[in-house]
């Protein structure tokens, strides 16, 4: 998206992130993301919408993320804790639209929430094996470290993760998968951020901080607090920091979540199953149904208006799909 969000217009040579930081604002979605000028109408064609099945029979699939070029799907399926330390191991799968099987891309990933960076060249992983952030080259799966702990300790288990078009990063770091290693958070669950090679806290007073998605415009970080049943928003500044939570909306288990190019949240419960969709306001406009377990979306497609969720009881997770009336941001 160029900065015509914010009223502006780019000239040659610039880009929506130089433009947006000249004028103090967060730089938005990559151009191209999401159409300026274009009045929306509803996501829905339902209040009580219902997904396709595409495939099923995975351990647990969480974190899906579109690549749009060449259009692929990726997700990650978490398999039982093993070894003395109870760690989850986890493999990156890719779905191609029209398959009726997934390819494994990297077989031990130890991820959970996955980004596509904002160049489309690499995932950049909430990996719980190395209670770390990673980053995955697309081109020879080489991974390099993002995040490896703040201020010398180590995060518990990094969950999902976020990234702005300028290439900051934000992350929740939660608890469930630390197994039985040390905590080093002191009973701590937080929301980080990543600029210029330096960790940051955004938050460390949520119990259980699970999926977090930023609106396109670059302006608002919504995170869900699994263990408070509650989604926070945050205003974000030019240079990522952000400023004071306030709630956004309330709903079971709120795990994954993303936005589309109105401003309407997504947002998977893991308690009801249900995709539940808000306006940019907080005000519910319906919910999309899958299978019990809902825990992550995801906008792709060539259109960017399918929302993939990934869905379903441990042992025969899948992945579904539903086309909605508008855009998102797919990264």
């Amino acid at each position: 998206m160029t900065a015509g969000a914010a009223g502006l217009l780019l000239v040659a040579g610039t880009t929506a992130a130089t433009v947006a930081q000249a004028a103090d604002l967060p730089p938005g979605a990559p151009p191209g993301v999401c159409p300026t000028g274009t009045e929306h109408g509803p996501p829905l064609a339902s209040p009580t919408t219902t997904a396709s099945r595409l495939i099923g029979g995975r351990t647990f699939l969480e974190g899906p993320a579109w690549v749009a070029d060449p259009g692929y799907l990726l997700m990650s399926d978490m398999r039982a804790a093993t070894g003395p330390q109870r760690v989850q191991p986890s493999t990156i799968l890719r779905y191609t639209p029209g398959s009726a099987t997934v390819e494994t891309v990297i077989a031990e990933s130890g991820s959970n929430g996955l980004a596509i960076s904002p160049d489309g060249q690499s995932v950049v992983a909430a990996t719980h094996d190395q209670r770390s952030v990673s980053r995955y080259q697309l081109a020879d799966l080489s991974r390099q470290v993002v995040a490896a702990n703040f201020q010398g300790a180590a995060f518990n288990s990094p969950n999902d993760v976020s990234i702005r078009s300028d290439g900051v990063v934000y992350f929740t770091d939660p608890d469930f998968q630390r197994g039985r290693r040390a905590d080093a958070m002191n009973g701590r669950t937080s929301v980080f951020r990543v600029s210029g090679g330096t960790v940051s806290l955004v938050d460390d007073a949520l119990r259980q901080p699970n999926g977090i998605a930023l609106s396109p415009d670059g302006s608002t970080l919504y995170v869900g607090a699994y263990g408070e049943n509650k989604i926070y928003s945050y205003p974000v500044r030019a240079d990522g920091s952000t400023g004071t939570r306030t709630l956004f909306a309330s709903i079971a288990g709120p795990d994954g979540g993303t936005i589309d190019c109105a401003g309407n949240v997504y947002w998977a419960s893991g308690t009801d199953g249900l995709v539940h969709v808000f306006n940019p306001t907080g005000a519910q406009l319906g919910t999309i149904a899958s299978a019990a377990g809902t825990t992550n979306v995801a906008f792709g497609g060539a259109d960017r208006q399918t929302l993939f969720i990934t869905s379903g009881r441990t042992g025969d997770s899948g992945l579904y799909s539903v086309h909605l009336g508008v855009p998102g941001y797919p990264y």
